[in-house]
């Protein structure tokens, strides 16, 4: 007999106790592994795929040991067994009656071999088995089992079979997450399972034995090999004790890294600008666009885009600040919200003209569906926030793109349920640069009130009914965009509250955080009367609104709108202007003096009288001559000197201002004067952002967009920016200005220089001429058929 063919035992030479503790060690040491699986499917659901493959697996291995099959045959048993019962462990609902294969079956069985382990490895857990997750711990544990349980069941030397055993063990970790399953416990059953089974292996080959003293005693033989047994018994409990007691003060501290670190790119949600920036864009640009159509959408529901959290003192957007804060970003995956109460239902969206990140949907979505050409970028693109019910689509939806959401809506709750519930527990992030008045405010609007509910209703109705509503666009009461700390100071700063709901939705929501009531906002679409319960609702700018969601122990958020209805406008259209002082304008230089005319000194002389008269008169003709010359340049030169002069004073006074904050602003005033002076169609009241794009647009002049982020960043950031940091500004700013009068001509420069548009902006006269060119364009309206001259207005019919 060869020496590899002695190495195996035949089924005739095998007592059927040592076939039961080799396949009883196979199982325990397989399902040290299968443990580590637990925290990747968030619970027990795996284990029907593992222990099915496992048990297939040692089947498999049992028979061909028995019958002394070889590797080909085992080979082949063990395709046959995957294809045949993985549609019933790994993916029952694609199988018939979930038992019996189909096509759809055998096919993802089939690309579930390679695919598996990359959809595995690039979905955070917890997956699902619902998306064909359980292919991996079936098919790992069918093999594993097979070779494991053939090592053990024919090999003479069983310590072979532990090498499969324990890299199914890393495999598995690797596999799985930076959450340990049961790591002290795990090790600690894997080895007294190898050292157990070995020794009992050992203590039954007689021929490996110490001491051999059965044919001359047996009953001595017995004793000696209970002591040895009972005596490795004690070692092995002895070291899982010292092991299982030394390891909580020797656990490592550091997390432990798994493939999934490296294979998932990571998601920064700050890597997105917040979605209320762009709210008074959509109002502005989209009024009679379809962003979107979303079919299904009940009654009184609304669509979501952004639940924003963190306010830094000029944006509120959504923070990711990890498991267990109220807005938690992980991959999309299969029954995302499994413990959400309420009504379930399925929406249909259909993009149209937006476009953007964020993802809109409603209530809280258990399972995204892409259909379209992109699809399989936005699967694997699309983070969600349980805690936040917010999505992103790093990808970025577009025209055409469709989707189908799984949700499922919270029940609405009256202010009777509400009457004694306190507010919920959540993790918050504190609001940074919150205007001071703000606490003191708080605290008097909700004096009166006693219970939380009357807390929140309190500042939901000092705002809506004492403030007014305009989007500040044309024709419509001056309200500035954005939501910064000086913008929202300004609104309950003011003679008037005159805002939308951007700024008042903000405003309740760190009037909130000043008394600890936790509150966000959200910013979304849903229908007004008139549109409430038709089949598909169109998003637009018309119907999007920012709301406040409070979390009630025991009823999650509830929505409410701080914002005045859209016919509460003031009743005095001219709001009081913010003072402006007006600059020191350099006076223009005297006119030149005309000569004194002194007497002439008495000649001695006839000749030389003539001969001074006629020098002297050459000297007045030419002193005449300069003299005028001189007044008319300066008369003439005097618009540029009085206009230059102005805008110096006016750069010197913003370039040398007291605070370095007011100086960055200072230079972004002198930039966007510049600008005005070179055409730029700059509007009154409008953010620096709003004035970069504008600028950008009519002279081309791209930088100006990252400048006006800095100046933001330098006014309202929490220090005052450095010398350094206002020289550097404003050399980028005199660059941008160098570089408008370099690609303008001559004519165009020299106008530019004497255009007093910068100057005039904001002022009485501007708008008094302005109010009369509105005038004058109104009355052509209204009389289209009358041709105007200077004398009289003659019919068209009745001029020649």
């Amino acid at each position: 007999m060869s020496a590899s063919a002695s190495a195996f035992a035949t089924s005739s030479t095998i007592p059927m106790r040592r076939w039961i503790l080799d396949i009883a060690a196979v199982v325990v040491l397989l399902g040290v592994s299968a443990a580590s699986f637990w925290p990747t499917f968030a619970g027990p659901s795996y284990l029907g795929a593992a222990i099915g493959g496992a048990l297939l697996g040692l089947a498999i291995a049992a028979v061909a040991a028995w019958r002394r099959w070889g590797i080909l045959i085992i080979a082949g048993l063990t395709v046959v067994a995957y294809f045949l019962f993985g549609g019933a462990f790994a993916l029952p609902h694609t199988a018939i009656i979930g038992v019996i294969p189909s096509l759809d079956t055998l096919r993802q069985l089939a690309v579930g071999v390679v695919t598996s382990w990359k959809q595995l490895l690039t979905t955070v857990a917890p997956v699902s088995g619902a998306d064909g997750f359980f292919l991996v711990p079936f098919l790992l544990m069918l093999v594993v089992a097979v070779i494991t349980g053939s090592l053990a069941l024919r090999l003479a030397q069983p310590a072979w079979a532990l090498i499969p055993a324990g890299m199914l063990l890393v495999v598995v970790i690797a596999l799985g997450t930076p959450e340990p399953a049961a790591p002290v416990i795990q090790g600690t059953v894997f080895a007294l399972a190898s050292i157990s089974w070995l020794a009992v292996r050992q203590i039954w080959a007689p021929q490996n034995a110490a001491v051999s003293v059965g044919e001359i005693d047996p009953a001595r033989a017995n004793h000696m090999r209970m002591r040895r047994m009972l005596s490795g018994v004690v070692v092995l409990a002895v070291a899982a004790g010292v092991g299982v007691s030394t390891s909580a003060f020797t656990a490592p501290t550091e997390v432990r890294h798994v493939l999934r670190d490296t294979i998932i790119p990571p998601f920064n949600v700050r890597d997105y600008p917040s979605a209320l920036q762009s709210f008074r864009g959509h109002v502005r640009d989209d009024v009679d666009s379809t962003l979107f159509t979303v079919r299904g959408l009940p009654e009184g529901a609304r669509v979501r885009l952004a639940a924003m959290d963190e306010f830094d003192g000029q944006v509120i957007n959504v923070v990711d600040g990890g498991p267990g804060s109220s807005s938690a970003f992980t991959p999309i995956r299969s029954n995302m919200s499994p413990e959400v109460e309420g009504v379930p239902v399925t929406l249909q969206v259909d993009i149209d003209a937006y476009s953007g990140v964020w993802v809109p949907q409603a209530g809280f979505v258990s399972e995204f569906q892409f259909s379209g050409d992109d699809a399989e970028a936005l699967r694997r693109g699309t983070f969600y926030s349980t805690g936040s019910a917010t999505a992103v689509a790093t990808p970025g939806l577009s025209k055409g793109d469709s989707y189908t959401v799984q949700t499922t809506l919270p029940a609405e709750y009256s202010d009777e349920q509400l009457a004694e519930a306190e507010f919920g527990i959540v993790r918050l992030p504190k609001h940074d640069n919150v205007p001071e008045e703000f606490t003191a405010l708080a605290g008097e609007v909700v004096s009166d009130a006693e219970t939380p509910i009357e807390q929140v209703q309190a500042l939901e109705s000092f705002l809506s009914e004492d403030g007014f509503f305009s989007h500040g666009l044309e024709g419509e009461v001056i309200s500035r965009s954005g939501h910064t700390s000086e913008r929202v100071s300004t609104l309950i700063g003011g003679d008037q509250m005159i805002g939308d709901d951007e700024q008042y939705a903000v405003t309740m929501a760190l009037l909130a955080g000043e008394l600890g009531i936790p509150a966000r906002v959200v910013m979304g679409f849903y229908p007004d009367e008139e549109q409430a319960g038709e089949a598909t609702f169109a998003a637009n700018g018309d119907n999007i609104h920012a709301w406040v969601e409070v979390n009630f122990d025991g009823f999650g958020w509830v929505p409410f709108d701080p914002t005045p209805p859209e016919d509460q406008v003031p009743n005095d259209q001219n709001t009081k202007p913010r003072a402006d002082p007006k600059p020191q304008v350099l006076q223009p230089p005297p006119p030149p003096q005309e000569p004194v005319d002194l007497p002439p000194t008495l000649p001695d002389d006839r000749e030389a009288e003539d001969e001074s008269l006629n020098i002297g008169g050459i000297i007045l003709a030419i002193l005449a001559i300069g003299g005028i010359s001189l007044g008319i340049i300066a008369l003439l030169a005097s618009p540029f000197i009085i206009i230059g002069a102005w805008k110096a004073s006016r750069r010197r006074s913003r370039r040398t201002a007291e605070r370095t904050a007011d100086r960055i602003a200072g230079g972004w005033d002198e930039l966007t004067d510049r600008a005005v002076d070179y055409g730029a169609p700059l509007a009154t009241g409008a953010t620096r952002g709003e004035e970069a794009v504008l600028v950008a647009d009519a002279l081309s002049v791209p930088t100006v967009t990252v400048l006006a982020d800095r100046a933001d960043a330098g006014v309202f950031g929490p220090r005052d920016p450095s010398a350094e940091d206002v020289e550097a500004f404003w050399k980028e700013v005199d660059e941008i200005v160098v570089g408008l009068g370099s690609e303008a001509g001559f004519w165009k420069r020299t106008k530019a220089r004497l255009s007093l548009r910068s100057l005039l902006v904001g002022s009485a006269l501007s708008t008094g001429f302005q109010g009369l060119k509105t005038a004058a364009a109104a009355r052509v309206r209204r009389e289209p058929g009358t041709i105007k001259n200077s004398t009289s207005d003659v019919p068209e019919s009745e001029t020649p």
